[in-house]
């Protein structure tokens, strides 16, 4: 069987379900082509894309730019390994640190390889620069957290269907409430052992849960008081994606240069995945500066994959892109627009609780239960009336479209939203 085969919705899922493991459970929708803000499935209909891949194409499906440097890179050189250099890699380190003010780059292909790489990195800093005795560092984690599913990560969810029959479980960690700065400084005052603390800027799985404006800033706050490396997953939220080049970087239009502490929150480990690729390719990295990063030495971390010609070309220019096209500008002023006529429209709902977000990643909550149908009943009708999204911790819906989305677009997009949930109103 060939894909041009394949003629219908129906016979996809059917081949999926038949043949695939079945660890997702995706809305109806096959799709076969996209283009800026916009996907088509297999018979041809057309939606707004409101999920982004999860935030992964934050500049637009097959923006032709990032092709263009992958199909350029792909017809050279493709994968050297590690065994060897390649032209490529220097180069995209060197432009990726200078881009975001880094000393380092440890260059991996997905988010939670990132996260992995960051936690090894934060335990042989702490035994080796902290003085923390071998196997006892302790690295603080947050409730609701979602870092990724390998085996170390699930270990500190508290995902049920993530963790549960995955067990053993990997010790060395400490899990707090979220938004909670007084939790954090009591068990890093109570525990000399801990080394870092892992933490989203928002927790985008939990339903982009977004912490008070203080919160991040106490973090790194607390961090540098104690000694303790500060990791921020930004693997959702960075790259323009909440109005800002990082979402520590709080409301400031600084690419991440501004040391102005009240605004930009610095980790000590930034972890990037996601939209480092444009949805291209899988890109991911940890950056550090020198005396963090220079804990790893030869054969003690890689990947095959990590930091090949094609990824480190996509990298580049994914983030040109970004920088270009003022991706973090228009992030942040429809993102302002779409909170403010959203909220709007709850004043006299009874289907939605809550509109919440920062930037272009949004979510309202529907006022019915986590196990309850009606938000993926409403993903459902978006997607008839031509707009893909879909539902996180059963009764939240996430709203993250492409970052090269337009006014006029957007606001096609907030008219089928209320019109699909006047569907539902009591």
């Amino acid at each position: 069987m060939r894909v041009e085969d394949v003629k219908s919705s129906q016979q996809a899922i059917a081949l999926e379900n038949k043949h695939g493991a079945h660890n997702y459970h995706p809305l109806p929708a096959v799709l076969k082509k996209g283009e800026g803000v916009f996907v088509w499935d297999v018979e041809d209909k057309k939606y707004y894309d409101f999920l982004s891949a999860y935030s992964a194409v934050n500049q637009g499906h097959c923006h032709p730019r990032i092709v263009g440097a992958m199909t350029k890179q792909a017809e050279t050189i493709t994968l050297t390994s590690r065994a060897f250099h390649n032209n490529v890699l220097g180069v995209f380190e060197k432009y990726a640190t200078e881009y975001f003010n880094f000393d380092k780059l440890l260059p991996m292909n997905t988010g939670a390889e990132a996260v992995e790489t960051a936690i090894k990195i934060c335990r042989k800093w702490a035994y080796e620069k902290k003085g923390i005795a071998e196997t006892e560092a302790q690295i603080v984690v947050f409730e609701n957290n979602f870092h990724g599913r390998t085996t170390t990560i699930i270990s500190f969810s508290n995902d049920e269907g993530a963790r549960k029959n995955f067990g053993p479980y990997t010790p060395g960690f400490i899990k707090i409430a979220y938004d909670d700065s007084e939790s954090l400084e009591k068990v890093l005052k109570e525990n000399k052992n801990i080394a870092g603390v892992l933490v989203e800027p928002i927790q985008g799985e939990a339903g982009v849960y977004t912490p008070q404006d203080s919160f991040i800033p106490e973090v790194k706050r607390l961090c540098n008081e104690n000694e303790v490396l500060f990791m921020a997953d930004e693997i959702q939220t960075g790259i323009a994606r909440t109005g800002a080049l990082l979402a520590v970087c709080g409301k400031c239009d600084c690419q991440g240069h501004c040391e102005r502490q009240e605004t930009y929150s610095r980790p000590d480990l930034l972890i990037l995945g996601k939209a480092l690729s444009g949805g291209a390719y899988p890109v991911s990295a940890v950056l550090a500066d020198d005396t963090v990063m220079e804990v790893i030495q030869p054969g003690q971390h890689g990947s095959t994959f990590g930091g090949n010609p094609v990824a480190a070309a996509v990298a580049m220019e994914a983030l040109e892109v970004v920088r270009d096209e003022k991706l973090a500008q228009n992030a942040r002023e429809l993102g302002e627009l779409f909170r403010a006529e959203l909220n709007t429209y709850i004043e006299n709902s009874t289907i939605v609780n809550l509109v919440r977000g920062r930037g272009l990643l949004n979510a309202i909550v529907i006022n019915d239960s986590e196990d309850s149908s009606t938000a993926w009943d409403i993903c459902v009708a978006l997607k008839e009336n031509g707009l893909l999204a879909k539902p996180t911790h059963g009764n939240i819906i996430r709203f993250a479209p492409p970052l090269v989305i337009n006014k006029e677009e957007l606001m096609d997009c907030i008219s089928i939203i209320k019109k699909t949930l006047k569907e539902f109103e009591k």
